[in-house]
C-alpha cells in the first residue's frame, strides 16, 4: 500500500528537477500522474514535449500510471485542458502540485517589461490558472454530493519569503504572491474539502544552477555515500505527505531543504505605537524614530 494509492494528481513543471522527483515518487506511492511540462528553456522560451514524455515512460516502465501533458499553464485554456485531461484519463482529480517556473533575472533599473511579465505569468498566473480550474471541478463535485478529499501544493520560494534575492524582483514578487494565494485559496476551498499548502524549496535544479551567486554552491560535488543536501529528491516526500488524504494541514507554507523542514509564518507585527487623536507628520516621525 502506497501513501497515495488511488490518488489522481496533476504535477506541473514535472519534466525535470523538483517536479520530476515529485512525479516519480507520487507514482511509486500509488498515484496516477498527469506529468505536465511545456519543455521550455530556463527563461521560458521554446517548447519540447520530450521531458514530459520521458518521465511518463520512466513511470510506466516501473509499472506506474502516468500520461503526459505539454500545455502552457500560463494559458487559461491550457490550464483548463490540463485539469480536464486528468478527469478524462483517470476519472477524477485529487491533487494539484503547482511547480512550473522560469527565471529572467535582472536588476530593477534594467528590467524589461517582457522579463517582468514572463516570470509573473508562468509562476503566479500559472499557479492561479490551474488552481482556478481545479477548484471549479472540486466545487462541482461537492455540489453533486461527491466531494473529493483534495489537496493543492503550491511552490513558493525563499526568494519570496525569507531571503529576498537581489536581481529577482519579478521572481521574488511572484513567489511571495503565491504564498498569499495559498492562504486565500485555503480559506475559500475548505468548504469543498480541499486543503491548500505551499512549499518554499531549496534544491539543485537547472534554475538554481543558473542563478548568479548560487550556482557554484549547488554545483558542488558530493562524495559517494554522503547525503546530498541539495538533491531535488529531498523535496518530494514532504509534497507527497501534503498530498495525502489523511494530511491535516491547510493554509501553511513549509520551507524544505536537505534534511530540514520549517513551518513559516507571514507578516507579523513586531512593534506598535498608538495615539488617541489624529496623527501629525511630526508625531509619526518622533514615534517611529526608534524603529530605524
Amino acid at each position: 500500500m502506497g501513501a497515495l494509492d488511488g490518488r489522481i494528481a496533476v504535477i506541473t513543471g514535472a519534466g525535470r528537477g523538483i517536479g520530476r522527483e515529485h512525479a516519480l515518487l507520487f507514482a511509486r506511492e500509488g498515484a496516477a500522474v498527469v506529468v505536465n511540462d511545456l519543455g521550455g528553456a530556463n527563461d521560458g522560451s521554446g517548447a519540447d514535449g520530450g521531458p514530459a514524455h520521458d518521465v511518463v515512460a520512466e513511470i510506466t516502465a516501473a509499472g506506474g500510471r502516468a500520461v503526459a501533458n505539454t500545455d502552457d499553464v500560463a494559458d487559461w485554456a491550457g490550464a483548463e485542458r490540463l485539469v480536464a485531461q486528468a478527469v478524462a484519463e483517470f476519472g477524477g482529480l485529487d491533487v494539484v502540485v503547482n511547480n512550473a517556473g522560469i527565471l529572467r533575472d535582472a536588476f530593477l533599473a534594467g528590467m524589461t517589461e517582457a522579463q517582468w511579465d514572463a516570470v509573473v505569468a508562468v509562476h503566479l498566473k500559472g499557479h492561479a490558472a490551474v488552481l482556478r480550474h481545479a477548484a471549479a471541478y472540486w466545487k462541482d463535485q461537492a455540489k453533486a454530493g461527491a466531494p473529493r478529499a483534495a489537496s493543492v501544493v503550491n511552490t513558493a520560494s525563499a526568494s519570496g519569503t525569507t531571503v529576498p534575492n537581489a536581481g529577482q524582483a519579478n521572481y521574488g514578487a511572484a513567489k511571495a504572491a503565491i504564498a498569499a494565494l495559498t492562504l486565500v485559496a485555503a480559506a475559500e476551498l475548505e468548504r469543498y474539502g480541499v486543503r491548500v499548502n505551499a512549499i518554499a524549496p531549496i534544491a539543485r535544479t537547472r534554475l538554481t544552477l543558473a542563478t548568479p551567486g548560487m550556482g557554484a554552491l549547488f554545483a558542488q560535488e558530493v562524495a559517494e555515500g554522503e547525503f546530498d543536501a541539495f538533491s531535488p529528491a529531498n523535496i518530494a516526500p514532504l509534497v507527497a505527505y501534503l498530498a495525502g488524504e489523511g494530511c491535516p494541514h491547510t493554509g501553511q507554507v513549509f520551507a524544505v531543504q536537505g534534511g530540514a523542514i520549517q513551518r513559516l509564518q507571514g507578516w507579523t507585527a513586531v512593534a506598535e505605537t498608538e495615539t488617541d487623536g489624529p496623527w501629525t507628520v511630526e508625531d509619526v516621525g518622533a514615534r517611529l524614530a526608534a524603529w530605524a
